[in-house]
Order: C-alpha cells, then sequence, then structure tokens
C-alpha cells in the first residue's frame, strides 16, 4: 500500500491539488521579492562603502535597515489581513517592493538609502506572514508542507535572482562601482530590477481568491465554501463547521487574542518566536548580506566573490528542493534536528578555521588555499544543511502551528521576532568581523547547538495534522515534544 504523498509524486491525482498548487505559487511569490530584497544588498556593500565613505558600523545600519521596516511590517501584517484580507495585503505589499527598489536606485546617500530600505522592508515583512498564512489556509493537509516549503522555495530562488543579476550587471560594468553599458552605475540597476518581478507579483495577487478560513470569519460561507471545493476538496460542509468551530468567539480575530499566562504570551506563540530568532541566531543572512565582501576580506578577488555568492545561492536551492520532497516524509521536527547538527559541525569547522588563520592588519584572516577550500566547503555545506532544514520547515511550521483564531496575529509577531532577530545579528556581524571572524562563527555555532535542544524538548510535530486539529495535537503540556 502506499502512502497519499507517494501516490502523488507517481501522479496520483487529488481533486484541487493543481489549483492549490498553482494559487500557492502566486502566495509565495512574495517569498521571492523578500529573498531578492534582502540579497540585492550583498552586491552593493563594497560600491557604496567606496563611493560614500562609510566605516563598517554605518554599513552595517545601511545593510540592515530595511530588517527595522520588516519588523514592523510583519507585525502589522497579521491584523491588517484579520480586516482586508490575505490577498490585498500582498497587493500593497507589492507596490511597496516596486516604489522603494526605484527610490533605492536613486539615493543620493546613506541616509536617503536607508529610508528606502527601511520601507522596502515593510513590504518584505507584510510578505513574510502573509503568505505561509496564506499557504497554509488554502491547502490540502496532505500537500501542506510541501506547499508551505514554496515560500522558502520562492525566497531562495529571490536570492539566487538578486545574485546572478549582481554578478551580470558588475560583470558588464567591470566592478559594482563601475559604469553600465547601457548608462548609470552598477550598483544602482542593481537595486532597479526588483521593480519587474515587484509588478508580476501584484498581477498575481489580483487573481488569487480569498483564504477560506478569512471568509467563513467575515461571515462569507458560500464563498468559502466554493474555494474549499475548488482548492481542497474532501467534505466541504464539515471542514466549514469545524472552522466556525475554531473560529466560535464573542469578537473578531485580532492581536490581543494571542496574549497569555507565560510572560504575557500564549506559550506556543513563544515556541513560535525562539524557533524565528534561532532561524536567524544562527547567521544564515550574514552568508547573503555579507559573502561577497567576506570572500574579498579573505583574498578572492571581486569577480570571484561574486561567482563564489551565486554557487552558495545554487546550493541553497537545490537543499530547499529537498526540503519539498522530505517535509511531509520525514515530518517538520526530524529534519531540525538533523539541521541544527549539520549547521553545528559546518559553523564550528569555520570559527575553526578563522581562530587558527593569521591575519593582516585589517584583522581578515589570510586563509592558505587548502584552508580556502575547506572554509569553501564549510560555508555551503552549512547553507545546505539549512535550506532543507530551518529554512523552509520553520515557515511550514509558523503557518500551521497556531489555531484558526490566532494564526494571522501570532505568526505576525514570530516574523517581527524574526526580524528584529535577523536585525541583530546583520548589524553586529561587521563588528564581530572587525574583532575576528572566528568569534562570529563561533556564536552561531552555540545558537545551532542550543536549537537542537530547544527542538526536541519543546516543538511537536504537525505533519498530515489538519489546522481545525492543531488544538488537540497541543493538549496536554504544550511544548512536550511528542
Amino acid at each position: 500500500m502506499t502512502s497519499d504523498n507517494d501516490g502523488l509524486l507517481r501522479g496520483e491525482t487529488h481533486k484541487g491539488t493543481s489549483s492549490a498548487v498553482f494559487v500557492s505559487i502566486a502566495a509565495a511569490l512574495g517569498g521571492f521579492l523578500f529573498g531578492y530584497d534582502t540579497a540585492v544588498i550583498n552586491g552593493t556593500v563594497g560600491a557604496l562603502e567606496n563611493q560614500w565613505g562609510i566605516n563598517s558600523f554605518q554599513t552595517g545600519v545601511v545593510v540592515s535597515s530595511a530588517l527595522l521596516g520588516c519588523v514592523v511590517g510583519a507585525w502589522f501584517a497579521g491584523s491588517l489581513a484579520n480586516r482586508i484580507g490575505r490577498p490585498k495585503v500582498m497587493m500593497i505589499a507589492a507596490v511597496l517592493f516596486f516604489v522603494t527598489s526605484l527610490g533605492s536606485a536613486l539615493a543620493t546617500g546613506p541616509v536617503d538609502l536607508t529610508a528606502w530600505r527601511v520601507s522596502g522592508g515593510l513590504a518584505i515583512g507584510a510578505a513574510s506572514v502573509i503568505a505561509p498564512a496564506y499557504i497554509a489556509e488554502i491547502a490540502p493537509a496532505h500537500l501542506r508542507g510541501r506547499l508551505g516549503s514554496l515560500q522558502q522555495f520562492a525566497i531562495v530562488l529571490g536570492i539566487f535572482a538578486a545574485l546572478v543579476v549582481n554578478y551580470g550587471i558588475q560583470a558588464a560594468a567591470g566592478g559594482a562601482s563601475g559604469e553600465v553599458p547601457w548608462g548609470g552605475t552598477a550598483w544602482r540597476w542593481m537595486f532597479a530590477a526588483e521593480a519587474i518581478p515587484a509588478f508580476v507579483y501584484f498581477m498575481f495577487s489580483l487573481n488569487i481568491p480569498e483564504s477560506p478560513r478569512y471568509l467563513v470569519a467575515k461571515n462569507q460561507v458560500d464563498k468559502a465554501r466554493s474555494v474549499l471545493a475548488k482548492y481542497v476538496g474532501g467534505d466541504v460542509d464539515n471542514r466549514i463547521s469545524e472552522i466556525q468551530r475554531t473560529l466560535s468567539s464573542d469578537h473578531p480575530p485580532r492581536i490581543s487574542d494571542v496574549r497569555g499566562p507565560r510572560f504575557g504570551l500564549l506559550p506556543i506563540v513563544w515556541v513560535g518566536i525562539f524557533l524565528s530568532m534561532f532561524q536567524q541566531f544562527v547567521g544564515i543572512n550574514v552568508i547573503f548580506y555579507y559573502s561577497t565582501s567576506l570572500w574579498q576580506s579573505v583574498g578572492f578577488s571581486e569577480n570571484d566573490a561574486f561567482l563564489t555568492s551565486v554557487i552558495n545561492s545554487v546550493v541553497n536551492i537545490a537543499g530547499t528542493i529537498l526540503a519539498i520532497f522530505l517535509v511531509d516524509r520525514a515530518g517538520r521536527k526530524k529534519l531540525l534536528l538533523c539541521g541544527s547538527a549539520i549547521m553545528f559541525v559546518a559553523l564550528g569547522t569555520m570559527a575553526a578555521i578563522f581562530a587558527s588563520s593569521p591575519v593582516d592588519a585589517e584583522n581578515n584572516p589570510l586563509l592558505s588555499d587548502a584552508a580556502g577550500v575547506i572554509a569553501l566547503l564549510a560555508a555551503n555545506v552549512f547553507v545546505f544543511g539549512f535550506a532543507f532544514t530551518w529554512g523552509p520547515v520553520v515557515w511550514v511550521l509558523l503557518g500551521e502551528m497556531f489555531s484558526n483564531r490566532i494564526r494571522a496575529s501570532a505568526l505576525g509577531v514570530a516574523a517581527a521576532a524574526q526580524w528584529t532577530s535577523n536585525w541583530l545579528i546583520t548589524v553586529t556581524f561587521p563588528q564581530l568581523a572587525s574583532t575576528g571572524l572566528f568569534l562570529a562563527y563561533g556564536l552561531y555555532a552555540m545558537f545551532a547547538l542550543i536549537s537542537f535542544f530547544f527542538v526536541l524538548k519543546m516543538v511537536k510535530e504537525t505533519k498530515g495534522v489538519e489546522l481545525e486539529d492543531m488544538e488537540s495535537l497541543k493538549s496536554g503540556k504544550l511544548g512536550t515534544a511528542s
């Protein structure tokens, strides 16, 4: 006998599967822009430092500035989605992506660029909340892990696209500070190119249905029934009844619903917050924000450093594809534990290499050929270990682990914590690196180790559980491993 997932892989059809896949891909385009916008800064760092004469601290502020907007965007996205619906929030995010990409391209100084990056962060934060929530609410349970993983897959494709575009533009200009043949400075075109996928995202968001759970919450039951019949299938009337049961309350969903007895929040919300924090505290975004300048600092040429960043992104994509095939088979918890172990070993290896290497006058490690190869391999193992585990699985869990009533609001709180953690890691890396790269990577390795024990103790498996059954899964002592 084969499982539902095995049957799906062998071409068996499931009612609503193709429609659910389509709308999930459309929603995940927000993740593409999320990845593109966060990675596009990578190729511009050196050029911005040269053109404006900014120091390492100022560089950290400019690079991390978008993340401050992400915190705000994520915090309010859930509440806004509960008021006006999921697709409309996607449209707003798409417009913000479009406007801020052009604004960043025309920036006249670090203050101006920082303001545009913060504005763009509002869109990133909103997209990071809406896509996983929407996909979880539209997807059949047996496909939810895979479709939820599309969010991370879109993110890594966006990162890859940004790095490839950056690489092509700087190659045409002879460097990120050079002039491109068609006119203008290379780094400005790197920012401007984002306007194209932003427009595509807006057009897709115009043509996807509203979440059935939002429609039920707004007493639009007939519309919800139609969406469920087309995209989910099964016993639609029973599903409507279950949604109504889990949404029953004397007030519409609001962010105050996440309040609880433990330090002001429900325990399940704290689990989501810590998952989000650990996803960032392992330092993954250091690779995608700073990898080009990092590899240049240890002896790579500018062109080779750009190419190395593209290779990192290809590894990221390969790992995420693997996650799509594994998440509904192996389950969420096993993948997280495996990822923590792999990342700990890879980060520890990088820390050891940087600690044992001599340094130049600016405290940059001088790697031998052998040490450089090992460091590069370890970095790619780290990226791969993250890509098929913590990268997609945390987004899948955040989309499904909360009950219907608190999902959008709780996801907003968790995503805000994630972006705050991302900002802390990003803004502190230049200073940590100036002290010694071994210190930064040693710290990230420690967080990878702690994350293993957190998952072991606090995370429950949600594979195959219907969203309306999450409450029964969490009955008993919340946070105890299943």
